[in-house]
């Protein structure tokens, strides 16, 4: 049995009640209270929940613009049900026993029993039109609530969802992990100041926790989980009542001045490894707000906003899916989801790290005048990819050599311009740098919500640190896909890996997106640019169209060369071949690991370093020569990210983002 608030009726008197009985068979019933009198009973529907070992139903919730019934099961499912408030019958248990003018006769519960079975075969059983099978695992799922026209369910696996509806059919946007340890959670309440609190319960405490101060506000020994509660919550006082040893307790707390001002909040729990810029949004009588993602070592990803005028950094969405830390993201640019519309910032971004784990998402911020960051962000989970779960899925794998569980993704690279007339698919494709070192390509098919390895190469045979996917366009319209790739040993590769984007395409048609990862052909050219590990790399296309590829190293160095792509002669004549035409070193350029590093201009270059030093050379004559060097107050830099911005007056002025202990943008 559970009760469900019911659209349309006084909350006061009147509620839904939903009945699991046998063979998966769900009763809906409109329950009206009258004092003084028997309750007064409506059937309004039947509905069969989907066979599985434990059939009935933990909670449920209506959709009342929609006509629709939400409801979560013991197995641990999301069912959708269609629900008319004009179907159903009418039984009041005081008119079936005396014509409803005596008091209740407690002897005509027989006689009503037996009406309501006559009229609740007369309504028809419905089936789901939507059905999740086992989204929170096989413990169940304990809530569905309804918030800003989204879902969010509850489950004992430790998450909670957020969900929406799309043409009649349940859609999970992403899922949030509020905090270590909390496993089984209860309940989400929305607070009217715009905090989201988390009722659960870890270990034998019952815990309220706050998404807004990401801390627990209470923490009430009672047992565990298994047991009746009921919590509530007002400005003056909040009490938890709850049954053990089949005692009823109460755990009363006042409210209190809090003391505690949190003069700075913080972005992550630990380092920042990762950041990249979206993009800007003008907003009218405002000045321009710059949309952030960063990745921690916290093992979650941060969309976050950061204007100028108020040197504040608000954080938008935070993302919790991996399981380890997050120590690479990349973006493309696209249009919006077609459920936000097309208008704001949209990108399609990944991110990975630890435990050879990809997640991606759809970003769209919009502007929003009404909230405190004046952006609105949302958030869909696309897809996901471990290497691990990949290789259990393989067949006869116990003649293979499983591959390292610990094997983690140092970078990675969107693989550009792969829409085009010569590959009109709707795939995308994503180089990874790995730790294993193999240089990896994974395929992206949005409408399925597929990431699949496609080809891979251990070429390099030790720690691959950085990747950079570039495009070249010959005069007549043909298109190459080139990839740079650096490692450990202070080498860097470059690869055409057109071929093997266009045999994993036909694959991935053939066998309806499942297929062997490829083999990546020999690199074109290998350049050994410095004695140890490359830690920065970016290139940039000159207005010859030729390439400038710059690259900082663990020791200091800083190394540019230039690079033309012609067609090869001979036999290949259709192949791709690069030339290097100059290259240019500067020893010591930094005191420590060169972190970061951008070719503003084919003159320009801007070099960030752990030395804490942000330093502009020029260019010039096969020569490097500082212009200005800047200090900058983040620790241990991690990354850097620039963009420029054409100012009034035709005026172009650089901005760069860094990150490490801390973030500044400059």
């Amino acid at each position: 049995l559970s009760w469900a608030p019911r659209p349309g009726l006084p909350p006061a008197n009147a509620a839904a009640l939903l009945a699991s009985g046998p063979d998966g068979e769900m009763l809906w019933l409109d329950v009206t209270h009258r004092p003084g009198q028997a309750p007064w009973v409506r059937f309004m529907g039947r509905y069969l929940l989907p066979p599985c070992k434990q059939r009935w139903h933990t909670c449920a919730t209506f959709l009342p613009q929609e006509g629709l019934l939400v409801c979560g099961d013991r197995r641990g499912s999301l069912l959708l049900f269609p629900c008319s408030s004009s179907s159903g019958w009418a039984a009041e248990s005081t008119s079936i026993a005396n014509g409803g003018t005596d008091p209740v006769v407690e002897d005509s519960s027989n006689e009503l029993e037996s009406s309501c079975l006559l009229h609740k075969g007369a309504l028809p059983l419905e089936s789901p039109l939507s059905v999740l099978f086992g989204l929170h695992g096989k413990t169940g799922v304990t809530s569905v609530t309804i918030h800003r026209g989204y879902i969010y369910s509850t489950g004992r696996d430790g998450v909670y969802r957020q969900l929406r509806l799309q043409d009649q059919q349940l859609e999970v946007l992403r899922k949030h992990r509020p905090c270590k340890g909390l496993q089984w959670i209860e309940e989400l309440r929305f607070t009217s100041d715009g905090d989201l609190l988390v009722l659960g319960f870890h270990a034998d405490n019952f815990i309220v926790w706050s998404s807004r101060t990401g801390e627990n506000l209470h923490c009430i020994p009672c047992g565990g989980g298994h047991r009746s509660w009921s919590y509530c919550s007002s400005p003056l006082a909040e009490v938890f009542a709850f049954i053990k040893s089949g005692d009823v307790m109460m755990y009363h707390h006042k409210a209190e001045p809090c003391e505690q001002q949190v003069l700075l909040p913080s972005l992550h729990g630990r380092e920042i490894t990762c950041v990249r810029r979206l993009g800007a949004i003008e907003m009218p009588g405002r000045a321009t707000l710059n949309v952030f993602v960063t990745g921690s070592e916290d093992t979650t990803a941060c969309v976050l906003v950061l204007s100028e005028n108020s040197r504040a950094a608000v954080p938008l969405a935070r993302l919790s899916d991996h399981i380890s830390s997050v120590r690479t993201l990349a973006f493309t640019m696209g249009p919006g989801d077609e459920g936000f519309g097309d208008e704001g910032l949209s990108a399609l971004f990944f991110s990975a790290g630890g435990r050879a784990q990809i997640e991606c998402y759809q970003l769209l911020c919009t502007g929003d005048t009404v909230s405190e960051s004046a952006v609105a962000c949302h958030v869909i989970h696309v897809a996901s990819h471990q290497l691990d779960k990949h290789w259990e899925q393989k067949k006869n794998r116990h003649k293979l050599v499983k591959m390292d569980p610990e094997t983690r993704y140092m970078s990675l690279s969107v693989v550009p311009g792969t829409s085009t007339k010569q590959l009109p698919t709707p795939w995308k494709f994503l180089a990874a740098a790995c730790s294993d070192g193999s240089v990896r390509v994974f395929g992206l098919l949005e409408a399925a919500r597929k990431l699949v390895l496609v080809a891979e190469s251990f070429h390099h045979q030790r720690c691959v640190l950085k990747v950079e996917a570039f495009l070249h366009t010959w005069a007549g319209g043909e298109r190459r896909h080139l990839l740079c790739s650096a490692a450990t040993d202070g080498s860097i590769a470059f690869w055409d890996i057109t071929g093997p984007i266009m045999d994993a395409v036909d694959a991935l048609h053939q066998a309806e997106g499942e297929m062997q990862p490829l083999a990546l052909d020999t690199p074109l050219v290998t350049i050994m640019a410095h004695s140890c590990g490359v830690n920065s790399l970016h290139i940039r296309e000159t207005p010859e169209g030729q390439y400038l590829v710059a690259s900082g190293s663990d020791d200091g160095s800083i190394h540019v060369c230039l690079l033309e792509v012609a067609l090869g002669r001979g036999e290949a004549a259709a192949g791709t071949c690069l030339r290097v035409l100059e290259q240019v070193s500067r020893p010591c350029a930094h005191a420590a690991h060169v972190t970061g590093i951008r070719v503003l201009r084919p003159d320009l270059l801007l070099s960030a370093s752990v030395d804490q030093r942000l330093t502009l050379w020029n260019l010039c004559l096969g020569k490097l020569l500082p212009l200005s060097t800047t200090f900058f107050h983040v620790p241990d830099l991690a990354e850097l990210d620039c963009w420029e911005v054409v100012e009034a007056g035709g005026r172009l002025r650089y901005y760069c983002v860094l990150c490490g202990q801390g973030l500044e943008m400059l």
